[in-house]
């Protein structure tokens, strides 16, 4: 069985544009593609009542941290349930994405991320402090070339490294953490304690620092230098050469706070004394002319926070799929149709093989077709799909839909018997009459 570092799990493509292309595909006879439909759809049936559980379970235990409840909580829990219940909200949402083929963004990957330079040239910083609980996973990682515009007549062509999908998780911690800050909890874009969740679309990776609500803005090296070099370039020769005066300006000032000084000491001639009023006016336009300087600097820093919150702005709004709450439903929709997937293609392939194969050799011919039937790289996910068939069983003899022969090569049920088992299990999920 071949491993892929560069390729995911993921299958690209709806449930039942994969039941009509495998219909299609000329392996089944006409008798068994009806057969087959049958199949697969009681087949997506069990599994929509079984992710449905997982559904139940979750949002149960996230409600208590959900901020946008509209709904009455009959008994506060305890700081031991919150914990308890924030342990299992945390597993069950981790065992959801990895059924939806998702992979947790690692820290060193989202410490690289948050370096890189985002296309708005700022500085950002992101408190981890703030957070109990934070977690990131993504799916799709691809590279796109795009342009962007510099000047009016000039675009830059850049490779964008892009996460297709994005999903964070972060719940912040109590009010008394930002209290001790002196932080006013009426300026808080979120609500402390609470847990929130998102799904995004198509995020360049230098941008993830964008999906924060915490996201803080500062000047980079480049702006800092900008705003300090070319006054302090300014200021020098000017102050050289109007220092002998300024030495005068001092005296004036000692002479009326704390007394007579040495003026002789200040080599101070007649000449410099006429020159008083001019060195003033020197001294005055230098101040403004390095204030417009800084003035004009720091309007074009502003500039760009506010081009970066115009991005962050347009990055939250055409860029989320869904928050909190509805990301639990979507995410295990897409776990549900996945794993659905899955085993549908393992079914499908040991039922139209002419020969015995192992597990690694089905891996690679799941893949193989994959790629000369779509043109799409998969590094197919063997042992779920596998394992689910084994425990799909049912029948007097509680037959289940795949065995191993005694060289280890997987058989599976024909289709007629294969649709009986389903069926045997569908009709048994709920069997209160014959208690």
């Amino acid at each position: 069985m071949a491993v892929y570092e560069d390729r995911e799990a993921f299958i690209p493509y709806r449930l039942n544009d994969l039941v009509d292309f495998c219909v299609n595909d000329g392996q089944l006879s006409p008798e068994e593609c009806q057969t087959f439909r049958d199949f697969a759809q009681i087949l997506a049936s069990y599994y929509h009542f079984r992710f449905h559980d997982y559904a139940t379970q979750i949002l149960n235990n996230y409600a208590v941290f959900n901020p946008d409840r509209d709904t009455h909580i009959l008994k506060e829990p305890t700081a031991s349930d919150l914990e308890t219940m924030d342990e299992q909200v945390v597993s069950q949402f981790r065992r959801v994405l990895k059924g939806a083929n998702y992979m947790e963004l690692s820290d060193e990957m989202l410490a690289k991320a948050l370096e890189e330079t985002s296309l708005v040239d700022l500085q950002t910083h992101v408190n981890f402090d703030d957070f109990d609980r934070f977690l990131c996973f993504y799916r799709g990682d691809i590279f796109e070339t795009v342009e962007l515009k510099k000047w009016i007549f000039w675009t830059e062509t850049k490779e964008l490294d892009i996460l297709q999908r994005v999903v964070m998780l972060i719940r912040y911690k109590g009010k008394k953490h930002f209290q001790a800050q002196g932080i006013d909890l009426e300026d808080l874009k979120f609500i402390p304690g609470k847990m929130y969740v998102y799904l995004y679309k198509n995020v360049p990776k230098p941008d993830i620092e964008l999906l924060f609500p915490n996201v803080q803005t500062s000047m980079t090296l480049k702006d800092r230098l900008l705003f300090g070099i070319p006054a302090i370039g300014a200021a020098i020769p000017a102050i050289l050469r109007i220092l002998p005066q300024l030495l005068l300006v001092l005296s004036v000032i000692l002479f009326l706070t704390v007394g007579s000084p040495d003026i002789d000491a200040l080599q101070a001639d007649e000449e410099d004394v006429d020159n008083l009023l001019p060195v003033l006016l020197a001294m005055l336009s230098l101040m403004v002319a390095l204030g417009g300087l800084a003035f004009k600097q720091y309007t074009k820093y502003q500039s760009k926070r506010i081009k970066f919150q115009k991005k962050v702005t347009d990055t939250l709004f055409f860029r989320n799929i869904a928050t909190n709450s509805s990301v639990f439903s979507s995410l295990i929709q897409d776990a549900q149709d996945e794993e659905c997937k899955e085993v549908l293609l393992v079914y499908y392939h040991l039922l139209i093989s002419e020969t015995s194969l192992t597990p690694d050799q089905l891996d690679d011919k799941i893949e193989q077709w994959m790629e000369a039937r779509f043109g799409t790289k998969i590094d197919f996910d063997i042992h779920t799909p596998l394992q689910s068939l084994e425990t799909l069983r049912g029948g007097p003899q509680n037959t289940p839909l795949l065995t191993y022969d005694e060289q280890g090569c997987c058989q599976v049920l024909p289709l007629p018997e294969a649709q009986q088992v389903i069926d045997w299990v569908w009709d048994r999920i709920f069997d209160y009459a014959n208690v």
